[in-house]
This record gives structure tokens, sequence and C-alpha cells, in this order.
């Protein structure tokens, strides 16, 4: 009886490819996937203050100078005055197809007396944040408005600008004024 190739082929597959596979368990386990593979990365906004730099500032003793050594250049300052010192830091992650969501922020405020010393240091959180609603209409001008038909019509029949450069015909007001 003769044997069928294709199981001869079979068998010798077999018997070379089980050492192969027992040899897989000496090697190192695969690196881990992440748990989210549709991420994107978190970044850091702004400039952040700790809290060991926070509990280095002395109300009445620390200066302006001593602040701008420790904590550096703040974000923003006070309006109006230059009393309060805002340093302003966020974390930021960009949302698939679609622009970057705040995900967290911290504000510290340095607020300094007439005497050039900080006065108070505090910590404003999302609640101390005025709430600001934005109005999504627009106002209408007149004028602006096109219908299909005057979108696809719109310049028909109009003329430009003549090979001269001037708008107006040859034989127009403007040729009889230069001839006199």
């Amino acid at each position: 009886m003769a044997r069928h190739p294709a199981l001869v082929n079979i068998r010798l597959l077999l018997a070379l490819a089980l050492p192969a596979l027992a040899g897989c368990s000496y090697l190192p386990p695969l690196p881990e996937r992440p748990r989210e593979v549709f991420t994107t990365p978190i970044v850091n906004r702004g400039h952040a203050v700790s809290d060991e730099q926070i509990a280095q500032l002395t109300p009445g003793v620390t200066s302006r100078a001593d602040v701008q050594a420790l904590l550096g250049s703040p974000s923003h300052a006070g309006t109006f005055s230059d009393e309060n010192w805002y340093y302003i830091s966020g974390v930021t992650q960009q949302r698939p197809a679609r622009t970057m969501a705040l995900r967290s922020q911290r504000v510290v405020v340095v607020a300094f007396n007439p005497a050039g010393t900080v006065a108070e240091v505090r910590q404003l959180n999302q609640d101390d944040m005025p709430r600001v609603n934005f109005v999504s209409r627009e106002t209408p001008s007149p004028g602006t408005e096109r219908s299909l038909l005057q979108a696809l019509f719109g310049n028909v029949g109009r003329v430009g600008p003549a090979p001269g450069g001037s708008t107006l015909p040859s034989g127009g007001p403007a040729a009889g004024a230069s001839g006199r």
C-alpha cells in the first residue's frame, strides 16, 4: 500500500514544529499592551507650582524678588494693579477627532501687600472660577443671505474690469473730461 504524499508532509511538519513550539516556553514574556490603545497623550501646560514651593512662601517675609526667584515669572499679573500674581497650570488631553480637553486646572494666587511682601497665598479650584455661558446665536446682517439660485447664477451677466484697468466704458464721461 502506498502512502499519500500529503499525509507524509503533514507528519513531517508536525515532527519539526513540536520541538520548535516547546522551545517557545523559554522565551521572555511579551511586554504588556497598554490598557487603552486608542488614548492620546496627556500634556502638562502652564506654570506648575508644587506644594513644596508654596510652603516656602512666608506671608509678611517673602518679597516679590524672592517669589520670582522661587516660582519664576507669573503666568498672569493683576489687570488693574500688580498686587496679585497668578500661576496657572493645567493638564490637557486631546479628545479623539476633537480639540484639546482640559482635564484639570490649578491656579495659585500670590497676593502682595503695599510693602511688596507676600500678604497671602491661596489656590483657586473649579468652584472659585466664574461660569461663562457662551451665546451661540449670531446677529443677522441684512443683505448677506443668498438663496441657492443667487449663489449659482449671481455672476451671470456681470462684466469684469476692462483690459486697461478702467471700469468705465471707453466713451464715458471720464474719456470726454480728459480730452478737453
